[in-house]
């Protein structure tokens, strides 16, 4: 998922992320579409050959667990189907006990795994961890500007009003309308108006 980046600005967090997951992790910031916007990775280099060459993404239990939840569980209590037994097969590798950790909106989701070959996690190294995610979560949040008539636009759409209804209110054309509706779309890379929203609304556009 996305591109790696070796530190990007974050040494801090990943060295403090490094001491409390001594056997590695992988932390994907705002997945969209299946591709993250960075990705932080120290899992052992074998074991992302493997994972990469099978695929194990597709099928991955943390990726399930992460998508449907936000929050953070340890593996051992993920209660996620491993069809492909990925966790398994990480501790091959000494990823024997981990974390998953999951937070942001569905459209831009932070995704990470976090591991120990030791033992599980304690409670307040759990909490240190989800404290890290989140703040890197926020602090990468994509750098985008909308204009006020797109603001505009789109306060409106979320408040309920038909395309017309937001038009006439903004004393412009359905037409005009929803092509604000567009370049909004496509500054924030999303797919629907919905989406739009609540991006704009992450991103505290609106």
């Amino acid at each position: 998922m996305g591109v790696n980046m070796e530190n990007a600005g974050y040494d801090k967090q990943l060295r403090q992320l490094e001491q409390i997951a001594p056997a590695g992790y992988v932390l994907g910031l705002h997945i969209r579409y299946n591709s993250a916007t960075l990705v932080f990775r120290t899992y052992p280099e074998e074991w992302m050959n493997v994972y990469t060459q099978n695929g194990y993404m597709m099928t991955d239990p943390l990726v399930a667990w992460g998508v449907a939840n936000q929050g953070c569980a340890r593996w051992s209590a993920l209660g996620v189907p491993d069809p492909n037994d990925v966790l398994k097969k990480a501790r091959e590798f000494d990823l024997n006990y981990g974390v998953a950790v999951s937070c942001g909106l569905e459209s831009s989701r932070t995704i990470g795994g976090f591991a120990r070959e030791d033992r599980e996690f304690t409670d307040q190294e759990i909490q240190d961890i989800h404290d890290i995610v989140l703040h890197m979560h926020g602090e990468t949040a994509p750098a985008v500007k909308l204009t006020q008539t797109q603001i505009d636009a789109l306060r409106l759409m979320a408040s309920g009003s038909t395309t017309a209804q937001a038009a006439a209110d903004l004393g412009i054309s359905e037409r005009a309308l929803k092509n604000r509706l567009k370049t909004a779309s496509e500054r924030l890379l999303t797919r629907s108006t919905a989406e739009t929203i609540q991006i704009a609304t992450e991103y505290k556009l609106l």
